[in-house]
């Protein structure tokens, strides 16, 4: 080799070298976490994730070679999803010594994540056609790839739909969850590696101690945690949402996912209680279990004919018990009827709203209103009946059998257990000197052995030998 030939070849050497290298710290301070390798053992691994502006859809289709061997009920043509980005594809290049001036770059191998493309050859002619002789190409394959420009070449859009990403694979049920759990991945690293402004206390925060809602909204975790442990606590259960203005005008509650995000298990529990006890409250014909342990909702069976004895049955889901809507108790039948305190209960709530309110409304759709009407009926005779024994009997001391006194002396002997008692005022008496209770002065008898009695004064006759 001439002299002139030599210091030309060294000269392009050294040109090679210098773009290389500028070529690299290009890279590495626009890509730090996508390039590895030493520029100068002209060695390097690129590794490019596929980054979209905004959310694209993605069917990963089934390419048809596994179906000859599967049921046709068990194959799975299509499943579609929502994501960010793609999994990396990885070069691996070698640099030449007169790269970029007289030769392209070598790549070794390309290789994607999971395996998501399969027709990596043709990407390698692809990437091989964009070097111009003394131009850098590193720069312009890794954007090339990481906006996702080679999916069209590749034939991944669809030729009816060009925001839709079309991804061929044998199993697209094994490559699914791979493809969002990746992206969901790089989600969370990205969003923790950024500060955010958390719209409580107006601090700037680390994403890390950061928490971001489906509605995009960030707060940090502190502020949030206290808020919606407090919501919890009171019972405010519509509040347990974000706490963005906008938000709080459409009235946005969180999920249940976000809500586990943030408070205990014990809280998490508590908040489901409250959305579900809220739901019913909304439904009249729901009541409580009666179970002290258990207390879930339970609602009126949907299958009973209205007014009917069998509408008042309701059956536990989670406990299985089976109890009257009115008594509270175990189920007795749809024609037994339940008189007891439970049932008054209702029915003197119902009586003490006024005649068509909505108050005796919300009743009546509970339980029914044939079955309202039979219980105040009953009610009102059960106290009439009460208030005439209060009037007329007296009850016995013994066995509380209400004895009623037409004619005759206040001595009482009671037919059933034999107690002898004052109809009068109802106390025990001495069988032995019956008369001792009535001839004892100071005592509120004392000489009324036949005050009260209902007959006439006048059939009385005095007779000889008493005063």
């Amino acid at each position: 080799m001439s002299l002139l030939g030599k210091e030309l070849k060294e000269g392009v050497l050294e040109q090679a070298q210098q773009l290389q290298q500028e070529e690299y710290e290009v890279l590495e301070s626009i890509y730090p976490e996508c390039i590895s390798g030493n520029v100068v053992r002209t060695s390097l691994k690129l590794e490019v994730p596929i980054e979209f502006d905004q959310p694209r859809r993605v069917q990963v289709i089934e390419d048809g070679t596994l179906s000859r061997n599967q049921a046709p009920e068990t194959q799975i043509d299509t499943v579609e999803l929502l994501v960010e980005t793609l999994p990396t594809i990885l070069l691996n290049i070698t640099l030449p010594e007169t790269y970029p001036v007289d030769c392209p770059p070598e790549l070794v191998s390309i290789r994607s994540t999971h395996s998501w493309v399969s027709e990596t050859s043709r990407l390698h002619s692809l990437l091989t056609s964009k070097w111009q002789p003394g131009d850098g190409v590193l720069y312009d394959w890794m954007e090339y790839i990481r906006t996702g420009s080679f999916l069209d070449e590749l034939n991944l859009i669809s030729p009816t739909d060009p925001d839709l990403i079309q991804i061929p694979h044998p199993a697209p049920q094994m490559l699914s969850p791979l493809l969002i759990a990746f992206d969901q991945s790089t989600r969370s690293r990205h969003f923790a590696e950024n500060s955010y402004l958390c719209g409580v206390c107006l601090s700037s925060h680390k994403g890390s101690n950061c928490v971001q809602l489906t509605c995009q909204h960030v707060f940090c975790r502190p502020c949030l945690e206290d808020f919606w442990k407090l919501c919890i606590a009171e019972g405010e259960v519509g509040r347990v949402g974000c706490p963005d203005p906008e938000c709080v005008k459409s009235k946005r509650e969180a999920t249940e996912e976000e809500v586990a995000r943030i408070v205990t298990e014990q809280e998490l529990q508590r908040w489901k209680w409250l959305r579900e006890k809220r739901i019913y409250d909304k439904d009249p014909s729901v009541v409580n279990c009666p179970m002290e342990f258990c207390q879930s909702p339970v609602p009126r069976p949907g299958s009973v004919e209205a007014d009917s004895g069998w509408d008042r049955l309701r059956s536990c889901s989670r406990c299985m018990f089976s109890f009257c809507v009115f008594c509270r108790r175990t189920w007795h039948g749809p024609i037994t009827p339940c008189l007891i305190p439970h049932s008054a209960k209702v029915v003197e709530e119902y009586l003490g709203h006024p005649e068509g309110s909505e108050g005796r409304t919300m009743l009546e759709r509970r339980f029914g209103k044939k079955n309202i009407q039979r219980l105040v009926a009953v009610f009102l005779e059960e106290q009439a009946n009460k208030e005439w024994l209060k009037a007329s009997t007296m009850a016995c001391p013994g066995c509380q059998v209400h004895v009623e006194k037409t004619l005759g002396c206040n001595h009482m002997t009671c037919a059933k257990c034999a107690q002898h008692f004052c109809y009068r005022c109802g106390a025990r008496i001495d069988g032995r000197d019956p008369y001792e209770h009535f001839s004892t002065k100071g005592k509120s008898c004392y000489n009324k052995l036949f005050d009260g009695a209902t007959g006439n004064e006048d059939d009385w006759v005095a007779m000889d030998g008493f005063a």
